[in-house]
């Protein structure tokens, strides 16, 4: 009876520590989580803002600091890290039609509904890349069960409304100057400045 016992008992701490373990990498390997530590390596820190696809296999990020939109995609496995002046906009779309957008060179094209009905919302993201010109998040169609991502079309339009401030704010500041360091030559002959 006690050896009986005995095994049950470890056969009870197996399944435990199964349960912990898998429950653990379950957790490590979560969609939003993986596309976080991902964010975290392109940009070298967390992202200030973070918008994930609803598929769970795409995100971007955008860095304030240093000036930087990093995207991903496959999962994280892939993705490409921009200055923000390689920004050239972004666009909101609802049910296929383009809503709100921002552009460089251009006044910004401002949303007058939060269209709760809509059936899809995505916002497209610009660059002047000519491999990756642009890059689609989807905020609103299929349902998600992840609590990353918006329940309500309303909602997603207000996030995506929030990207597309985020990306005016970014491609219409001044451009930064650099400052030269002192005694550097700042034309183009060879003899010293004075």
């Amino acid at each position: 009876m006690d050896e009986t016992l005995r095994v049950l008992l470890w056969f009870l701490l197996a399944g435990i520590g199964l349960l912990i373990v898998s429950s653990v990498v379950l957790w490590w390997f979560e969609s939003s989580r993986r596309l976080t530590r991902g964010l975290l390596r392109a940009l070298g820190k967390p992202a200030d803002a973070i918008i994930y696809d609803l598929s769970g296999q795409k995100a971007a990020g955008l860095d304030f600091s240093a000036g930087d939109m990093a995207v991903l995609w496959d999962s994280g496995k892939q993705g490409l890290v921009f200055t923000f002046d390689e920004i050239d906009g972004a666009e909101l779309i609802v049910d296929e039609k383009i809503v709100a957008r921002t552009q460089k060179g251009e006044t910004r094209r401002v949303m007058d509904e939060t269209y709760p009905n809509a059936s899809r919302v995505i916002l497209r993201l610009m660059f002047d890349d000519i491999e990756t010109p642009e890059f689609e998040v989807e905020l609103f169609g299929q349902m998600s069960p992840n609590p990353v991502h918006p329940k309500t079309a309303a909602d997603a339009v207000r996030l995506g409304r929030k990207w597309l401030s985020h990306v005016d704010a970014v491609i219409k500041r001044p451009a930064t100057v650099r400052a030269r360091p002192a005694g550097e030559d700042n034309d183009a002959d060879d003899t010293a400045d004075d």
